[in-house]
């Protein structure tokens, strides 16, 4: 690490054809951060929308850009993009994001107060202003995961009894310890994000924060929550097949019960709720006659089982 370019944040973007969301994102974060020294790391995921030729030029002198030949998931993206940072933290930034009155500032600022947590994550809205709720969410557990499955966490969405992987009706108010925070807007130190080794390059794409988070909290990390900092994150620009997604989606939350629950026979148990949970969406009775386009894809999702239902 070349102590010349210290910094106190090194901010990882990975791109993947979100060539205009990405330049977007880039200028709100020079356009809201002064307090604090930055370096912004952009690693191209072999993007075949122009995104590298077009960030080069935006952005050449302000930014180190990194061009792979492949897509190596967003993962091992961030991983390598890590390896040249010179930041006491890093800051994890999806490329579809706009960052919000200095949220960087804010988010820096309240991690050095904060002092011990270690990773900490700030609101998130979508496109349309509303708060997202996914901004962090609790682990997953043999109920969490029956609630899924007998379809509960649909009817009672956001409920803290039947949706308790979500945190309820929180409004995001106040300062919280929480289990995971998203890995669109996520701040780390350095120093642990060497110890715990980055993020886990099985996960392509999806649950890597999840999996991040959970094995900090095994070293007695503890992330936590700032309604201070705000971003917007348009979610989903650079996968939009919904389908793809969510098959994607679902082997990672498949790989996290496999490094996370020890207990073979309680992954199998976690899996087939899983499996029980695509089902009853894909051929729930009120869907037969006439089904939705979200029944359809879910009946597609189903059929592809075999590829994320790995454990069984």
């Amino acid at each position: 690490m070349n102590e010349k370019k210290k910094c106190d944040i090194s901010i990882i973007v990975i791109s993947y054809n979100t060539k205009q969301m990405t330049i977007e994102c880039i200028r709100s974060i020079f356009r809201e951060t002064h307090s604090a020294s930055f370096e912004v790391i952009v690693f191209d995921n072999a993007s075949s929308d122009g995104s590298y030729d077009a960030l080069r030029q935006e952005f050449s002198s302000k930014v180190e850009l990194i061009s792979s030949r492949i897509n190596i998931g967003f993962s091992s993206g961030n991983n390598e993009a890590a390896k040249r940072a010179n930041g006491r933290y890093l800051l994890l930034l999806n490329p579809d994001t706009v960052v919000l009155d200095g949220a960087i500032d804010k988010l820096y600022s309240f991690a050095c107060l904060q002092g011990g947590n270690g990773i900490y994550g700030g609101k998130t809205y979508d496109g349309d202003g509303v708060l997202d709720p996914t901004s962090c969410w609790k682990k997953p557990s043999i109920w969490s995961l029956l609630c899924f499955g007998v379809g509960l966490t649909s009817l009672f969405n956001r409920n803290v009894f039947f949706d308790p992987e979500s945190y309820g009706q929180w409004k995001r108010d106040d300062v919280k310890n929480v289990d995971i925070v998203t890995g669109c807007f996520l701040l780390i130190q350095q120093r642990i994000w060497d110890k715990l080794e980055g993020f886990s390059s099985d996960f392509f794409m999806y649950a890597e924060e999840a999996d991040l988070c959970l094995r900090a909290i095994e070293i007695g990390v503890q992330p936590v929550f700032t309604p201070s900092a705000s971003i917007i994150h348009y979610g989903g620009a650079s996968e939009k097949i919904v389908v793809d997604k969510m098959v994607r989606m679902l082997s990672a939350k498949v790989m996290l019960l496999q490094k996370h629950w020890l207990n073979s026979n309680k992954v199998r148990l976690g899996v087939s709720l899983y499996i029980l949970g695509s089902f009853i969406r894909a051929w729930h009775p009120l869907g037969l006659l006439s089904p939705s386009e979200k029944t359809l894809s879910w009946r597609e999702i189903w059929k592809r089982r075999s590829q994320w239902a790995v454990d069984l």
